[in-house]
């Protein structure tokens, strides 16, 4: 219960700062939200979105998970896509995995995890997809760091595999897809520089969906 008195009480010290800055701020904030980012990263709690961005409430819309995976089957990730491109049409979605990410090492330490078996299948499936490369690096924490990069370009790539994208992107160009690593140990994000267009090209007879679209 102290814990929670503690969260109260910032979060009277964080209102009565928005105040003195901006009388308004609040009034503003409950308008209504058009930010131009969605943020798709890991639940971990080091990790969180608008601070490490430097962003501000009604900049960024968030969805968070274990490891940062964008699995087909998750009808809440896929909520939060269809609602950020059709009705919030962000131009932006980001990928961020970060260094150092408990999900990450799980798959790369092969057990039963329970519940978490299933979820993290999609990792393990990362991990056989680039086993050559992997396997190739001796250095245990370039291997794990290694595949966070890695995770993050699958989890792009399964971005543009869902339809809401994929229409957006016939209709607009947008939203544009990025991969990001955030590194714990330095605090710095790393953009990874990809090219989602070009991908998509070279996979589009196998995942585009515009001959289903109406």
């Amino acid at each position: 219960m102290k814990k929670f008195a503690e969260i109260f009480a910032k979060n009277a010290h964080w209102v009565a700062e928005k105040l003195a800055s901006d009388p308004e701020f609040f009034k503003k904030l409950a308008a209504g939200q058009e930010p131009e980012l969605l943020y798709i990263g890991c639940s971990d709690s080091r990790v969180t979105a608008e601070e490490l961005m430097g962003m501000h409430p009604g900049e960024v819309f968030v969805h968070r998970n274990v490891a940062n995976l964008v699995v087909s089957t998750d009808n809440n990730l896929n909520a939060v896509v269809q609602y950020a491109v059709e009705h919030l049409k962000v131009k932006h979605i980001i990928i961020c995995g970060h260094y150092e990410c408990g999900g990450v090492k799980a798959a790369l330490q092969p057990s039963d995890m329970g519940q978490l078996n299933s979820w993290l299948q999609t990792l393990r499936d990362v991990y056989r997809l680039h086993r050559e490369e992997l396997d190739g690096i001796a250095e245990s924490q370039a291997k794990f760091d290694r595949l966070v990069e890695l995770n993050v370009i699958e989890q792009c790539i399964n971005i543009i595999k869902i339809d809401h994208v994929q229409r957006a992107w016939y209709q607009t160009g947008f939203p544009k897809v990025h991969g990001w690593v955030f590194d714990v140990r330095t605090g710095k994000l790393i953009n990874l520089g990809l090219h989602m267009e070009k991908v998509f090209s070279d996979v589009r007879s196998i995942y585009d969906l515009k001959p289903n679209q109406q």
